[in-house]
C-alpha cells in the first residue's frame, strides 16, 4: 500500500508537535510513501486517560488517517519499575493484575480517537521478560553512568540527599531498546520523554540497527494553566468525564491557554483557530473562546447534541444563578456523618487528597454553606444538597 502525503498538508509535522528529530530525514521518509511504522509507548499505571493523553494518542491518529501502520505499546515490563522522568522519589512497582486491568482500561478508552481494530497492539514484557543477563549487560553497555546521571531529575534527587535506585537506571535503557524487536520507523512522546526516546537512537546505533525518527509533543496543562494535566493534582479532563462534565471543567480553564486548548485537544482547523485568536486580541470576550472550546471537546468524545445539551445546562447553573435539574439522589449510612465520608460514598472525588484540597480552596458546600474542615459533621433532618466545585451536585439524605 503506498502513503498519500499531500504535500500542502502542514499539520502532520506542525500541529501539536514541539519537536522532529530528524526533521530533515522524516521529511525524506513521508515524501518517499513508504508506509511507517509508528508507535507510541505507554506505562499502564493508572485507569483513566486524559485530555493531556489524548494528544499523543491525537497525533497517532493523524498518521492512521494518512495510511501508516500505528503500533500501541504496553510497557508491560517497564510498569513495574515506574519512569522516573519527572520525579523526585522512587516509584512503587506494580502488580501485574493491576497492569492488566489498566491496560485494559486504556485500550477501551483510545478507542475513542484511534480506530482500534485498525493498529497493532504490543507489550514489552513480551521480549523484556525474556532477556538473559548476558542481554541486560550488552544492554546496560550502550549507556555510561556519567550520562545518566546528567539527567536532571538526579541531580535534583543528590542535592536533596533522595535515593536513586539502579534499576531506574535501567528504565531508559528497556525504553530504548522497544522499538528494536518493533522495528520502529519513528517514535511519539511527550516533551518529557525527550531523554527515553533519543536513548532509542543511541541504542539501535549500537545494535547496528537503523535508528528512529521521534517525534515529541508539548504537555498539556491542566485546569490550573500551570501544572502538567494529571489525575493526583485533580487538574484533569478525562476523557471518559459525562458531557457535561465535560464541557464545565472546560470552561474553568483560565484564558491565557484557551488557544493552546484548542490546538493540542481540538479537531478545529488551524485557520479557524487563527480567527478566533484574532477575535481576542481584538477585545472579545474569553467566555465566547472557552464556549466554542467546550463544544468542541465534548462533540468530539461524545456529540453535537451532548455538547450542545451541556452548554445549555451551565448556561442555566451559572448565567441564571441556578442549579442543574434531575439532580441525583444519594442516601448515605448514617444520620450523623463527617463530610469526608459523605464525599466519599458519593464517589463524586477519587482520592482523599483531592477531597482535602477541594475542602481547603472553598470547594465543597452543603446547602449553599462552605465546608471548612474535613472533619466537620453534617446530620441529616431532611434532606440536603451537596455542592462539589461549579459542576457537581448531589441530593444526599439518610
Amino acid at each position: 500500500m503506498t502513503i498519500e502525503i499531500k504535500e500542502e498538508d502542514s499539520e502532520l509535522l506542525e500541529r501539536g508537535v514541539a519537536e522532529v528529530i530528524v526533521r530533515e530525514e522524516f521529511e525524506k521518509m513521508l515524501k518517499s510513501k513508504k508506509k511507517l511504522r509508528i508507535y507510541l509507548g505507554i506505562d499502564p499505571t493508572a485507569t483513566d486517560l486524559t485530555l493531556g493523553h489524548a494528544v499523543p494518542l491525537r497525533k497517532l491518529k493523524q498518521f492512521q488517517d494518512f495510511g501508516h501502520h500505528v503500533i500501541l505499546l504496553f510497557g508491560t515490563f517497564t510498569a513495574k519499575i515506574g519512569d522516573p522522568t519527572g520525579r523526585t522519589e522512587i516509584r512503587k512497582p506494580l502488580t501485574d493484575a493491576e497492569i492488566g486491568k489498566n491496560m485494559e482500561s486504556y485500550l477501551a478508552q483510545a478507542q475513542k480517537i484511534l480506530d482500534i481494530d485498525k493498529i497493532e497492539v504490543a507489550k514489552n514484557g513480551d521480549w523484556l521478560g525474556k532477556m538473559s543477563f548476558e542481554d541486560v549487560l550488552k544492554l546496560a553497555s550502550t549507556f555510561t553512568v556519567s550520562q545518566m546521571l546528567h539527567r536532571e531529575m538526579y541531580q535534583a534527587r543528590i542535592e536533596e540527599g533522595k535515593e536513586i535506585n539502579l534499576t531506574e537506571f535501567m528504565y531508559p535503557l528497556m525504553q530504548g531498546y522497544d522499538p528494536i524487536p518493533l522495528k520502529a520507523d519513528v517514535q511519539v512522546g511527550g516533551t518529557d520523554q525527550l531523554f527515553n526516546l533519543t536513548a532509542g537512537r543511541k541504542i539501535m546505533e549500537a545494535y547496528g540497527v537503523k535508528p528512529q525518527q521521534i517525534i515529541t509533543v508539548p504537555i498539556l496543562e491542566g485546569l490550573d494553566g500551570k501544572e502538567k494535566m494529571s489525575k493526583s493534582l485533580g487538574n484533569y479532563i478525562a476523557i471518559m468525564d459525562s458531557a457535561k462534565e465535560m464541557y464545565g471543567k472546560t470552561m474553568s480553564i483560565p484564558d491565557h491557554i484557551i488557544l493552546r486548548y484548542f490546538e493540542l485537544a481540538t479537531n478545529l482547523p488551524l485557520e479557524e483557530i487563527d480567527k478566533i485568536k484574532k477575535a481576542l486580541k481584538e477585545g472579545d470576550n474569553p467566555k465566547n473562546a472557552k464556549m466554542r472550546l467546550a463544544r468542541e471537546i465534548v462533540a468530539l468524545y461524545h456529540s453535537e447534541t451532548q455538547a450542545k445539551d451541556a452548554e445549555s445546562e451551565f448556561e442555566e447553573i451559572f448565567k441564571n444563578k441556578g442549579t442543574p435539574q434531575d439532580i441525583p439522589k444519594l442516601k448515605v449510612s448514617a444520620k450523623k456523618l463527617p463530610i469526608i465520608q459523605i464525599i466519599i460514598e458519593s464517589k463524586l472525588v477519587p482520592s482523599t487528597s483531592e477531597i482535602r484540597r477541594l475542602i481547603d480552596g472553598g470547594g465543597v458546600k452543603i446547602d449553599g454553606e462552605k465546608i471548612k474542615s474535613m472533619k466537620q459533621e453534617i446530620e441529616f433532618d431532611g434532606e440536603k444538597l451537596l455542592q462539589i466545585g461549579k459542576r457537581k451536585f448531589l441530593r444526599i439524605h439518610f
